[in-house]
């Protein structure tokens, strides 16, 4: 187990770990046109939460989560991460509030001529603020949490897919984050391994307190994962979930109807089928 002192999940009236207060985020395509990728948009994360994001291809999922660590700079709006204003932060100041804020992408991301060792132990040695023995010490604990001990030695080509993100996670919790980003972390996996990976998240969430924020395309990663989510739609959160409240409301999207089949409500979507009173009121905010 890592050395992390447990977190106490906040309860539901405290101040959220994440905040984005009517964010917004727009491209200019290549022909000239802008593409509003994040309309105006507000969004509460409680810490210790399991988050979902999800979305079509080009909802706009991504860049929402790509505002939390200012990977991408709203246009407008403001984003918080546990009480501090990122988008106020000068560059060193804003350098220094992503060591708590870990990534992980579709791809992996990981340096291909370096050992699984060297990967994890990246973050860590980039800053220049550690002694070797206690990077060493802090590898050998990530990587035993993602159970890959024994590969520290490998490089990436010598891994299966599965591995190759386990290895991302490790790198993403070397600097000890309040906050794990997860970019379609599963989409590359097959089945069996992606019931692994999510295992692996659940553990670190339940074990560190982390907070995790998943985007995702697939609806049955949210079911078995997150406790809330949101169904992003041309750049909008269009519906908001507490997968966890047997509160009965109705989703304005296919994604949400859908979302709420997996999770077992069938009972709502059939009563809205009939036409009859549904609460359309948004749940509270995560």
């Amino acid at each position: 187990m890592l050395s992390n002192s447990p977190r106490v999940h906040a309860p539901p009236d405290a101040q959220p770990l994440i905040r984005l207060d009517e964010v917004r985020k727009s491209f200019t395509l290549p022909d000239g046109r802008t593409l509003e990728a994040v309309r105006p948009s507000s969004l509460a994360i409680a810490r210790g939460d399991i988050f979902g994001i999800v979305g079509k291809s080009g909802a706009g999922k991504s860049t929402l989560l790509r505002l939390i660590n200012l990977l991408e700079r709203p246009d407008a709006g403001r984003v918080f991460v546990g009480g501090r204003e990122l988008t106020a932060l000068a560059k060193p100041a804003l350098r220094d509030a992503r060591q708590a804020i870990g990534m992980i992408f579709q791809q992996f991301n990981l340096l291909q001529n370096a050992s699984v060792f060297d990967n994890v132990a990246f973050p860590l040695r980039i800053h220049g603020r550690h002694a070797e023995a206690q990077v060493r010490a802090r590898v050998d604990e990530c990587l035993a949490l993602v159970g890959l001990v024994d590969k520290a030695g490998s490089h990436p080509a010598q891994l299966s897919g599965g591995q190759k993100q386990r290895v991302a996670i490790a790198r993403a919790l070397a600097s000890r984050p309040d906050v794990l980003l997860c970019d379609e972390p599963t989409s590359a996996l097959d089945a069996e391994t992606t019931e692994s990976l999510l295992a692996t998240l659940r553990d670190i969430n339940a074990q560190l307190g982390v907070t995790i924020v998943i985007v995702t395309h697939e609806l049955s990663v949210v079911t078995a994962l997150c406790r809330n989510a949101v169904v992003v739609e041309d750049g909008r959160i269009a519906d908001r979930f507490d997968l966890a409240s047997s509160a009965r409301f109705l989703p304005v999207t296919r994604l949400g109807r859908d979302l709420l089949r997996l999770r077992g409500s069938p009972e709502v979507l059939d009563a809205a089928d009939r036409g009859h009173d549904i609460d359309r009121r948004e749940p509270a905010r995560a």
